[in-house]
């Protein structure tokens, strides 16, 4: 849980990490169902180069998670996924959270 600066607004959130680069990020089937306003997803992919480590943050509205989520299957796991390229239009697009 999480506030604005001024502490009138709360907000759900939910943190998704890639410790490595992947184009994607993995979720629960929940993630379908659960849909607020408030609700939103920074999802982290930790890039390593030459020159060290970028991190890049997607902050995400739980309602694009929800309509964007695929799942996947093959004879030995299934998983829930969004692809970044999905995502890219919330890259460092901190404003949901309202201006600082």
């Amino acid at each position: 849980m999480v506030t604005d600066q001024s502490c009138r607004n709360t907000f759900s959130v939910q943190v998704k990490t890639n410790a490595r680069t992947f184009n994607f990020c993995l979720l629960t089937k929940k993630a379908k169902e659960q849909v607020s306003n408030n609700y939103i997803y920074v999802l982290v992919n930790l890039r390593h180069n030459k020159s060290g480590e970028m991190i890049e943050y997607f902050i995400v509205p739980s309602r694009v998670i929800s309509e964007k989520m695929v799942y996947s299957k093959n004879k030995n796991s299934e998983w829930y996924a969004i692809n970044l390229r999905d995502a890219e239009k919330y890259r460092d697009d901190w404003s949901v959270f309202g201006k600082s």
